[in-house]
């Protein structure tokens, strides 16, 4: 149970992040339809395989900041800087007109996939504020193996919910707006919730 924990953390972690439709949601929904779902994959597999760095990165540094007591109070601060601002990103999304556009190029479409998950510019300071808040609560172990299997964890729900966009691609293609507005709204509440709940145990 203490190897599984860390891997459903990592998991739904990711999984939650990338649940509302955004740019790279919707790149492997345009591409599945385009040119075929197998592109549709490899596009996918090439945006989740960035996350084991992305979520290495965002791990390395809050465990680093764990070990020093001395900064300790400023990661959670930092944890909770990274929820509110969530929050508003999220808000923010959910209130602007949607658009469901995905930029489809031509090309090795896994190379591709690598190259635009790259520049989610989220993504850092979302692994670092969750599990920040996984370390404090005392549900996540900020050492290995633990780091290594959330960071597996992630890139694998990473992996499902781009395989899932795909799977869905004709149908979220239709009601893209829709799932948007109300997923962003709900993703807005539940960090604002954790920015709050981590705020008062302070």
């Amino acid at each position: 149970m203490d190897f599984i924990l860390p891997l459903l953390l990592g998991f739904f972690s990711a999984f939650v992040g990338l649940l509302a439709p955004g740019m790279l949601n919707m790149t492997a929904v345009r591409t599945a339809i385009e040119q075929g779902k197998k592109a549709g994959y490899l596009f996918a597999t090439g945006a989740a395989s960035v996350v084991l760095i992305q979520a290495t990165i965002a791990l390395l540094f809050a465990n680093y900041i764990s070990k020093n007591l001395h900064i300790l109070d400023n990661l959670r601060v930092g944890a909770i800087v990274v929820f509110f601002l969530l929050a508003i990103f999220f808000f923010t999304q959910a209130r602007k007109k949607f658009k469901a556009e995905g930029k489809v190029k031509k090309g090795n479409m896994f190379l591709i996939g690598i190259i635009m998950s790259s520049i989610n510019m989220l993504a850092i300071p979302f692994y670092f504020g969750l599990s920040t808040y996984f370390t404090a609560n005392g549900t996540l172990v900020m050492k290995q193996p633990y780091i290594s299997l959330f960071v597996i964890g992630a890139s694998l729900g990473s992996l499902s919910i781009f395989y899932m966009y795909v799977y869905f691609a004709n149908l979220i293609s239709k009601r893209a707006k829709f799932i948007a507005s109300n997923i962003n709204y709900i993703l807005s509440g539940l960090f604002l919730l954790l920015g709050l709940v981590t705020l008062l145990k302070m």
